[in-house]
């Protein structure tokens, strides 16, 4: 289908973006447009005007930030994949990258525009949020960092305001005593996650503490905090993963249903928790 009539904009700024989208109520930023330009081809998205951010070098960086690694929100995937500093510090966002879509996405897709576009079935928010990372979004009136478990709030919704835009992602350095895993479930390589499952386990003095998410299990990313508490209170992988699903809603449609979803959870969360715990 043909996408409805609208302006077209180069923003040569981070700074610019953020005027521009201030100057249309109706105004989307256009990175790598995986996610836009088919929503607007089946005229999902009407916007009236497209901002493109996608040539802001400023903005496509991995750095060494002391504590964190801070990730440029218009890094592509495929930088991310290839970060050496990323497979040093944090080897679950790099892992995760290489498996998002096919070559041709993880070419021209930013790690910011997946975790803006709010799918609940996406990779990434669901390894960021088990990592509980901080997202910085800037605005006229400036920056703010917003933690993961505040970021996405609904389907294909997060905290970024129409007038602000995602600049920066900041992830943990884990400690050696860490180690993480992410599996997931698709009908073909390159289609979306049926389900997944982000694991990082930190072992120290003979104890454990999980941090597990879950892709496609709800409205947005999910925490499987009944699981997590089990495993710091010493219960075992299988225990554990047996309350995987506890608390989420997951959807019904042509790739799986409801139940099969809860059920593919918890299988691949006792793999993810068995591998991280190796």
């Amino acid at each position: 289908m043909i996408p409805a009539t609208f302006d077209y904009e180069v923003a040569e700024s981070a700074e610019h973006a953020i005027a521009l989208l201030g100057e249309r109520e109706d105004a989307k930023l256009l990175a790598g447009g995986h996610s836009l330009l088919p929503a607007m081809k089946l005229r999902i998205a009407r916007p009236a005007l497209l901002v493109d951010v996608g040539r802001l070098g400023e903005l496509s960086y991995v750095r060494d930030a002391g504590d964190h690694v801070a990730i440029g929100a218009l890094t592509r995937h495929k930088d991310v994949r290839d970060a050496a500093l990323l497979a040093e510090h944090c080897p679950i966002v790099s892992r995760t990258a290489g498996h998002v879509g096919d070559p041709q996405v993880r070419h021209r897709g930013t790690i910011g525009g997946s975790l803006a576009h709010g799918d609940p079935a996406s990779d990434l928010p669901t390894v960021i949020l088990a990592l509980d990372a901080e997202l910085v979004v800037r605005g006229a009136g400036g920056e703010r960092v917003v933690p993961a478990r505040e970021f996405f709030t609904g389907v294909f919704s997060t905290a970024i305001a129409p007038s602000e835009m995602l600049v920066e992602v900041r992830v943990p350095k884990l400690p050696a005593s860490t180690s993480s895993s992410y599996l997931k479930m698709s009908r073909r390589a390159q289609d979306w996650a049926t389900v997944a499952v982000a694991a990082v386990v930190e072992r120290t003095n003979g104890s454990a503490k999980a941090s597990i998410g879950l892709t496609n299990m709800g409205a947005t990313p999910l925490r499987a905090t009944e699981a997590e508490q089990a495993i710091a209170g010493g219960a075992s992988i299988e225990e554990a993963a047996a309350l995987i699903s506890n608390g989420t809603d997951p959807p019904s449609d042509h790739s799986a249903s409801a139940e099969f979803r809860r059920h593919l959870a918890r299988v691949l969360g006792r793999r993810a928790l068995e591998e991280a715990s190796a």
